[in-house]
């Protein structure tokens, strides 16, 4: 679970909320999260330039898929979500990284509704290309997903696709990834394990927890990549009594991933029916992909060498 828990509503509070909030909103700006349109109303300037730093832009005539208030009223946080119309708002929060994420939050959760011929789900993990395929990494908080996505990107042969969270598109023979975010929300300390990004980490803004929006294209220069095939899954846990590494039949994986409440703390709607979307997702993608579990009780570099080895096999 997330450290905010996420109060769903009816349409009539959400219409009751808003004469409260609309009058505390100072900046707007829509961006476009894999085609969708996503707006955020604050009262926040810092909000408002990580948010633009963040994502990419979207053209102020498209209408909104989805709409994310942050406001302060002096009170403890407290998020709400209408699902009708895919309306977050959130009270009080004083960091960007939960702004960002329920946001992504959001458009998981419509396109989790959107039905097409090749459907579109999202993943809470990182994503990276190697010579035309991609391979995720998905693991719970703290089992060391972002160390290990910015170690494998120090290698010259790997391409950035997104180090959080990541899009997907399923087609009969192949899953097709795609970036989520224009640029990357680093944590300072990547710099302590991989000294290669120190330079790159001074340069950024940091907020209160040592996060900030970085330049993907100043950290990895020519090798950002929208999109790519998905053909590896490594799932990452931490257990001193389990061994390091293993490949997982699919069953396996899936049996993982819902213990581990999907590796994503940011679910704005958990009942039976998401439950079911959600297993049922991730249970035909397995299908399709070589699953491994990466026990991250090694050193960094020792884990690193594992998944490099399997990428270039």
């Amino acid at each position: 679970m997330s450290d905010y828990e996420v109060e769903v509503i009816k349409p009539e509070r959400k219409e009751e909320m808003f004469d409260e909030i609309t009058g505390k909103v100072k900046f707007e700006r829509k961006a476009s999260i894999h085609g969708a349109c996503v707006k955020l109303l604050t009262d926040n300037e810092d909000f408002k330039e990580e948010w633009q730093d963040n994502f990419k832009f979207m053209n102020e005539d498209i209408r909104p898929h989805t709409k994310i208030f942050s406001i302060e009223d002096g009170g403890e946080l407290q998020v709400f979500y209408e699902p009708i119309s895919k309306t977050c708002i959130i009270k009080n929060c004083d960091y960007y990284g939960w702004i960002k994420s329920i946001a992504l939050a959001a458009i998981s959760d419509f396109f989790e509704e959107y039905h097409s011929e090749h459907r579109r789900y999202s993943v809470h993990g990182s994503a990276v290309d190697y010579m035309g395929h991609a391979i995720a990494i998905i693991g719970p908080p703290g089992t060391g997903k972002t160390t290990l996505t910015y170690g494998l990107l120090q290698d010259e042969d790997f391409n950035y696709i997104s180090d959080d969270w990541f899009f997907t598109r399923l087609f009969e023979n192949a899953v097709v990834v795609f970036t989520s975010e224009k640029n990357s929300y680093i944590r300072d300390d990547i710099a302590e394990v991989w000294k290669g990004f120190s330079s790159a980490v001074r340069k950024v803004k940091l907020d209160r927890r040592g996060r900030g929006i970085a330049d993907v294209n100043t950290l990895f220069k020519g090798r950002i990549r929208e999109s790519s095939t998905l053909k590896t899954v490594v799932l990452l846990k931490r257990d001193k009594k389990d061994e390091a590494f293993r490949k997982l039949e699919v069953d396996e994986a899936l049996e993982y991933m819902i213990s581990e409440d999907f590796c994503n703390p940011h679910q704005l709607i958990r009942d039976e029916r998401k439950f079911n979307l959600r297993k049922r997702f991730f249970e035909e993608t397995f299908r399709k992909l070589d699953i491994y579990i990466l026990n991250t009780i090694e050193t960094p570099q020792e884990s690193l060498r594992r998944i490099k080895k399997l990428a270039k096999r």
